[in-house]
């Protein structure tokens, strides 16, 4: 099947799909088979990260989907433990190894880890990787503005990304007024809140039942109509299904009016500002 998703194009030209699929907390044997689940389904871009401990699975996945490398948009990140030049290029090798690919579309850095100063060498070893071709597009994930403002100063390449937190209880308006300055895509992860309540709240709810649409559906193409990356995570074939199928139909005024309500800048994950080991 081919797939039904429209791409965004980076500030660099390199074109991403705009809806994505995310394999956080799927163990490595298990996300070869959601991977391959969400290849069949349509999707052509997938969230790994060295992390996550499933790039071999994802790779797998990859290798066994018999599609052409240049339909795909893979994402990797590099892990705390691994920021500074030299281990930055080296974590770069063991990823690549381990997904067995030639080049990569997006590499990330996880978290800034402002407390240890090591992100401005860290991104330079990014721009390395993109001066050799072997990654299409650099960036960033859990960037805040005031580091986002430290690393355009004191590097050449504006990052083509940042995934952030970011659901209708974390709307994030600041930083994503400041990534459009910076031409910088907002990549949304916890889109749906991570089940933490966010799918059964009435506003949502209602709006579901307005569209004949489940209120994942909904929020999904709440981002997609705010412009942003989204990268559902499931593990189940059905919802694998459901979280692609978000083309057919548009909120409305009223609809995004009542989502952009529920914002409480709330997170349910780690402040960035926090995150140093």
């Amino acid at each position: 099947m081919s797939s039904k998703v429209p791409p965004i194009i980076l500030n660099n030209g390199v074109e991403m799909p705009q809806l994505g699929f995310g394999v956080w907390q799927v163990p490595d044997d298990d996300a070869q088979t959601a991977v391959a689940l969400a290849l069949e389904a349509g999707y052509r871009s997938i969230d790994t990260a060295a992390i996550y401990g499933n790039e071999e699975g994802t790779g797998r996945a990859i290798a066994a989907s018999g599609l052409a490398r240049e339909d795909l948009f893979v994402t990797t990140k590099l892990w705390n433990s691994d920021q500074g030049y030299d281990s930055t290029l080296r974590a770069f090798d063991t990823s690549m190894a381990k997904l067995g690919l030639e080049y990569l579309d997006l590499y990330l850095i996880h978290w800034p880890m402002p407390a240890k100063e090591r992100y401005v060498d860290t991104y330079k070893a990014f721009e390395k990787l993109l001066a050799d071709g072997r990654v299409r597009a650099i960036g960033v994930s859990n960037f805040l503005p005031e580091h986002l403002e430290r690393l355009t100063a004191e590097t050449s390449v504006i990052p083509a990304v940042n995934q952030i937190e970011l659901h209708p209880h974390l709307q994030q308006h600041a930083a994503r007024e400041v990534h459009a300055e910076q031409g910088i895509a907002t990549e949304a992860w916890s889109p749906l809140g991570s089940g933490k309540g966010i799918l059964d709240i009435p506003a949502i709810v209602a709006i579901a039942q307005k569209h004949g649409r489940t209120p994942a559906q909904v929020v999904l193409r709440w981002h997609l109509q705010l412009g942003n990356v989204v990268i559902p995570k499931s593990v189940t074939p059905s919802r694998i299904k459901e979280n692609i199928d978000v083309f057919g139909f548009s909120l409305d005024t009223e609809d995004l009016a009542a989502i952009s309500a529920l914002n409480e800048d709330r997170r349910l994950g780690s402040d960035p500002a926090d995150v140093n080991s």
